[in-house]
């Protein structure tokens, strides 16, 4: 199983400060650095990223695709492709629908469809720039006919970047396996619910591609709660809680609830949420729902609890942690996790 860890943004503008935190990723034993697309762009990064790492690889986890379109996506991916000597993954997700409508202005509708559509269109970009073909792609959502050679990059020496594909509803995730390299399993997700509905999607859609699961990959984001002490782990399970009752209160995520019995709870959470009551909702994450959604331990039971968890369900992990950042602390549970 691989392990990877996040990419620092830097803050206020800090381009070392992101050279220093892929470094330290690589420097830590991990197998990769994601970035996120919250309050900054997650691609750029990856240049500093790539300029002062060797091995790992680095991917976005996730990039809003509804955002963009497919000649954007696919070129940006290539040159990070290129950059990093054929160590990136193009990592992508839908959003929701008042996301892509309220804050980036863009199409929504059918997303599935849209997002198979999107990654299809992508792949023909670049067997037109690797193999040569004619740009000839005429879908339901995207037409892409016109590449003059002023436009055209040609041949990636390193191929084509991994796309990965990340889902909680089972269309979504059928897509990912039917027209992705990877699935990035999203956070609000638990072993019963991946096994009982993510596991089958992905299946379904392998089989429509006639591909074979060792073609593919899983990446499976984990909650942990741990602590020197008390405190800390306290600390740490107030955090999280918070951050479960937040993907709680969306309602595309209603159904992994669903599957645990607690589907009353995603109303209860919505309705704070629009009433902007951020910490009081995670309260309402008791320690049964705390422990179905993460790993609760001490520092050297992590290991073998993800092992236990996710052993022969994921082949990558990474983390809900807020001291991942911490070397010292964090350093010696990610050895014990390798070791596990």
């Amino acid at each position: 199983m691989r392990v990877d860890g996040g990419l620092g943004m830097g803050q206020g503008g800090d381009t070392a400060a992101i050279a220093k935190s892929a470094q330290r990723v690589e420097e830590m034993g991990y197998d990769g650095a994601w970035s996120a697309e919250t309050s900054h762009d997650p691609f750029l990064p990856h240049v500093i990223a790539a300029q002062h790492t060797e091995r790992i690889e680095l991917g976005t986890s996730i990039a809003v695709a509804f955002a963009r379109n497919p000649m954007t996506l696919a070129m940006i991916a290539n040159d990070l492709h290129l950059y990093s000597q054929g160590r990136f993954i193009l990592g992508l997700g839908s959003q929701i629908q008042p996301h892509i409508e309220k804050r980036f202005s863009m199409t929504w509708s059918r997303p599935a469809a849209r997002m198979r559509e999107m990654i299809q269109a992508i792949r023909a970009i670049w067997d037109c720039w690797n193999e040569g073909t004619k740009l000839e792609f005429r879908g339901e959502f995207y037409r892409h006919t016109l590449m003059t050679p002023f436009f055209n990059p040609g041949p990636n020496p390193h191929g084509r970047p991994k796309i990965f594909l990340a889902g909680v509803g089972e269309k979504m995730t059928e897509v990912a396996g039917e027209v992705c390299d990877g699935f990035l399993c999203h956070g609000f997700s638990t072993p019963k619910y991946f096994r009982e509905h993510t596991l089958p999607a992905l299946e379904r859609g392998m089989t429509k591609s006639g591909r074979d699961r060792k073609e593919f990959e899983i990446s499976g984001p984990a909650f942990v709660v741990t602590g020197a002490n008390e405190k800390e782990v306290e600390r740490a399970a107030a955090a999280t809680r918070q951050q479960i009752s937040f993907y709680g209160s969306t309602p595309a995520y209603r159904g992994v609830l669903e599957t645990h019995g607690w589907g009353e709870l995603q109303e209860d959470l919505n309705v704070m949420s629009k009433r902007g009551q951020w910490t009081e909702m995670g309260k309402l994450i008791d320690d049964d729902i705390l422990d179905a959604f993460a790993i609760v331990g001490a520092p050297e039971e992590v290991g073998p609890k993800l092992k236990e968890r996710y052993g022969g369900l994921v082949d990558r992990i990474s983390f809900y942690a807020p001291y991942e950042s911490d070397p010292d602390r964090w350093g010696k549970v990610l050895r014990d996790i390798k070791a596990a």
